[in-house]
């Protein structure tokens, strides 16, 4: 069952059983190892060796792979066209009349899409088999302060959130006779009245949250409890120091590796 106001999908795998911290600290490192791992299908690596595997033990494979091909699509398109085509000198590859495809262009465009897998993979990975307020409580139960909880699971609903909003004055303006769907016309027509409510909404949406949080005593010193608790053990404990050591070294060996070359 996926919850509306986030990605996360209820499944019973061992990859949703998992500490959310354990899922984090994958998250982050995926990101700093796709970034910093040199090589043209480093983040292809990571992506097939690390994350589909991930994401087929969270019985999430479809939509993590459907979702990610969605956010990652027009930028795929964006940075080929671009580096293929302006990149200054290099080899052409498919010329047509003064305009040509240069391999180096497309050679850097092909690696920075492999990145992007790795670094969008990994967080929604993250957000499909993590449920954003087990991810807030571990964060805290950890010593982290509950504003920077708060700005980590915010950033994770943003999206959803956005959507679930959007669609609801879609069909709201629909409902009054807006014309929604056509050619690329009447889509933009469409927009404004859209956009509108949807940053109005928004708006509200914070005082809103404000005073919840407010009445929550949210900036309360001291312990807090909570009625969810999250299991954890040595072998994610040690996973995750793994992790959070071996990320700094990857970027100091990347440096490294610029230097050299």
């Amino acid at each position: 069952m996926s919850d509306s106001l986030s990605l996360y999908i209820d499944r019973r795998s061992g990859l949703h059983r998992l500490n959310p911290l354990t899922k984090l600290t994958v998250a982050g490192f995926c990101l700093i190892a796709g970034l910093s791992l040199p090589g043209l299908l480093s983040g292809y690596v990571l992506l097939i060796g690390v994350l589909i595997p991930l994401s087929v033990w969270g019985s999430v494979s479809r939509a993590f792979l459907g979702r990610t091909w969605k956010v990652v699509l027009p930028f795929v398109i964006s940075v080929i066209l671009i580096q293929g085509l302006l990149w200054r000198g290099g080899t052409p590859l498919v010329a047509i009349g003064p305009i040509s495809f240069k391999q180096e262009g497309v050679l850097f465009a092909v690696t920075s899409v492999g990145r992007m897998l790795a670094v969008v993979g990994s967080f929604l990975l993250l957000s499909l088999s993590t449920r954003p307020d087990s991810l807030m409580i571990g964060l805290t139960q950890h010593g982290f302060s509950a504003s920077v909880s708060y700005i980590i699971l915010t950033t994770l609903q943003i999206v959803p959130r956005f959507q679930a909003k959007a669609r609801q004055i879609l069909d709201a303006q629909r409902a009054r006779g807006l014309e929604t769907e056509g050619n690329i016309l009447t889509r933009l027509k469409a927009l404004l009245p859209l956009l509108g409510p949807l940053i109005l909404s928004s708006i509200i949406e914070v005082e809103d949250r404000a005073i919840a949080l407010e009445a929550r005593a949210f900036k309360r010193s001291g312990p807090k409890t909570s009625l969810q608790v999250l299991h954890d053990s040595a072998p994610q404990q040690a996973a995750r120091r793994l992790m959070l050591i071996a990320a700094p070294l990857l970027v100091i060996l990347r440096l490294v590796f610029e230097v050299v070359r």
